[in-house]
């Protein structure tokens, strides 16, 4: 992690302004923070120091299983809070975030306003309604798990993850994320190979035909 010093910083508060979602002066708190594509945000298990509100780039969501199995639970994309839980909760530690792309982040510190933040009615109306949308959207997953052929949920997937037209996820994360098995997985991604939607290359898949791709996602 790299936080951005002047004029940088002030770019970045400028051109993703939050202070409309706070009844207090947020601004002169905040810290702009940069991440590398892999690096975490949050590891798992730990106690964060920020509040981060992602504004560039995607991360993934992690959890542990009681068994040690390690699960993809979501990808994250801005504009989107990152640590809420945790502040309103401070007995829960955190899930695993890791960056799928370069990110950048709007960093909130914790320590300096915590109360604030816990009496801000304007913030909490905002919290609110966004986890209010973050839950809907985890069970509308599930639906469409249920409801759609892979190959349709498998673009969508593609579509969300890649990173410059570059797809480079892991198989088994996939095939739990999406709820398939391995071979069926293989066989989806054989099939958008030989109508040339994507092409194999040695450690990912490059997006060949995205037209087509976002066509087979939008029955999601």
């Amino acid at each position: 992690m790299q936080f951005l010093i002047e004029p940088m910083r002030s770019f970045y508060i400028e051109k993703y302004p939050i202070e409309s979602l706070f009844s207090f002066p947020i601004t002169p708190i905040i810290q702009v923070c940069q991440f590398e594509r892999g690096e975490f945000i949050f590891k798992e298990g730990s106690y964060p120091d920020y509040m981060f509100y992602l504004v560039e780039g995607k991360a993934k969501l992690y959890v542990t299983q009681k068994n040690g199995k390690v699960s993809l639970l979501n990808f994250l994309h801005a504009p989107t809070f990152m640590g809420e839980i945790e502040l309103l909760n401070a007995e829960r530690y955190s899930k695993g975030i890791q960056t799928a792309t370069k990110v950048v982040c709007l960093a909130i510190p914790i320590h300096a306003c915590k109360d604030k933040l816990l009496k801000d009615a304007t913030f909490l109306k905002y919290l609110c309604i966004f986890l209010s949308k973050k839950q809907t959207m985890f069970t509308s997953r599930y639906a469409q798990n249920q409801a759609f052929p892979l190959i349709n949920r498998l673009a969508a997937f593609i579509l969300l993850s890649a990173d410059h037209d570059l797809y480079k996820e892991k198989h088994t994360e996939v095939c739990e994320y999406l709820g398939v098995s391995y071979r069926h997985l293989l066989h989806v991604l054989s099939q958008l190979c030989d109508a040339n939607i994507i092409e194999k290359q040695s450690r990912c898949y490059k997006i060949r035909d995205k037209e087509r791709l976002q066509e087979l996602a939008k029955e999601v």
